[in-house]
């Protein structure tokens, strides 16, 4: 399962999770060329700074990456999604995930069981409201997990004047890969992911599910986080360098990405990493990710060389990519990173 050839790599960016920092950040990634600006949610409600991105921007998407389903239901989730999509003019992109168990159950106070069956649930529940509201069908949605069944007049939104909106859902494990290849319109991968399991593991789970469901690959983006290390000097880039690597060492102690390691036969780090977590020793842990490791999760290069080398790590995988370039850069080379993907894309077409 491969991008469509000549298919254009859409470029995106992250915007900050505080408020008073939206505006400007998302008017000045529109600004710069990018796609589409997405956030997350960890210590802020994934959802108000998109009110801020559609205020202040006009043709960029806008999108959570990721939004805690399991945190909330199908109807709130619906609703929210939708005044978003209206109020950007069909710009917004629903990203979902799932979290993990302790953390829906002890700092959410939700359930939690069956993730896959249950996000794939979610999914249908929240289009079968959107059914509702758009085409005035009846709302007779009866799950496993969630149930749907009264919506009058005083609580139907109005109807959107654009398409509905889409929904990604973010998946690293192969249950929850093929789920998005059936029902989803994108896939988040990790930032913690490899060519070689977006190759491997992803994309071949993705098609598994797409198959299912009679769909091709063109029906399902896949849109990924990937990590950079560049610079104009030296000096930034052993700074960046550094950086990444107490990232890729965090997230390779987490048992959750455990999968992803033993594909490239570094498992014994992972134990490793994990065991000096628990011991805080971070620093010590960045110390662990050597050359190929870092070359394996990251974009390694220098600014003037970085954009072939996006494209060569996106190639035939990534529909659209948000790398985590350094702060350090000036707005001036960020441009032109862009714009020479952009050429290329033409010289691609």
């Amino acid at each position: 399962m491969v991008a469509q050839p000549g298919a254009e790599l859409k470029i995106d960016g992250g915007i900050p999770m505080e408020l008073a920092r939206v505006p400007a950040v998302a008017a000045e990634l529109q600004r710069r060329g990018y796609d589409g600006a997405w956030t997350g949610e960890i210590n802020h409600d994934p959802f108000l700074p998109m009110l801020l991105a559609a205020e202040h921007t006009s043709t960029i998407e806008i999108g959570t990456s990721i939004a805690v389903a399991f945190a909330r239901n199908p109807m709130t989730v619906a609703n929210v999604a939708w005044d978003l999509q209206a109020y950007s003019g069909g710009r917004f992109i629903l990203g979902l995930g799932t979290q993990i168990r302790p953390h829906i159950e002890k700092r959410f106070s939700m359930p939690w069981s069956r993730p896959v069956a249950r996000m794939r649930e979610f999914v249908a529940a929240v289009r079968s409201i959107w059914d509702c509201w758009q085409y005035g069908t009846r709302l007779r949605f009866e799950g496993e997990f969630y149930t749907h069944k009264i919506m009058t007049p005083m609580f139907t939104p109005e109807r959107l004047t654009c398409s509905v909106p889409k929904v990604f859902i973010s998946a690293v494990g192969s249950a929850m890969t093929e789920m998005c290849g059936e029902v989803t319109d994108g896939l988040i991968a990790h930032a913690f992911t490899t060519r070689r399991y977006l190759r491997e593991v992803t994309l071949p789970a993705l098609e598994r599910g797409a198959m299912r469901a009679g769909r091709d690959r063109g029906d399902v983006a896949v849109a990924c986080p990937v990590f950079v290390v560049t610079g104009r000097t030296e000096g930034e880039m052993v700074a960046a360098s550094t950086a990444v690597r107490k990232q890729i060492a965090f997230y390779g102690s987490t048992p959750a990405y455990l999968k992803v390691l033993d594909l490239h036969g570094w498992g014994d780090l992972h134990a490793e990493l994990h065991r000096l977590s628990r011991q805080g020793e971070w620093d010590t842990m960045a110390e662990l990710i050597d050359h190929d490791v870092l070359e394996a999760f990251a974009v390694v290069a220098p600014a003037d060389e970085l954009a072939p080398a996006l494209r060569a790590r996106c190639a035939g995988a990534v529909d659209r990519v948000m790398p985590a370039l350094p702060s350090s850069l000036p707005a001036e080379t960020v441009v032109s990173i862009l714009q020479q993907i952009r050429q290329a894309e033409v010289g691609h077409g």
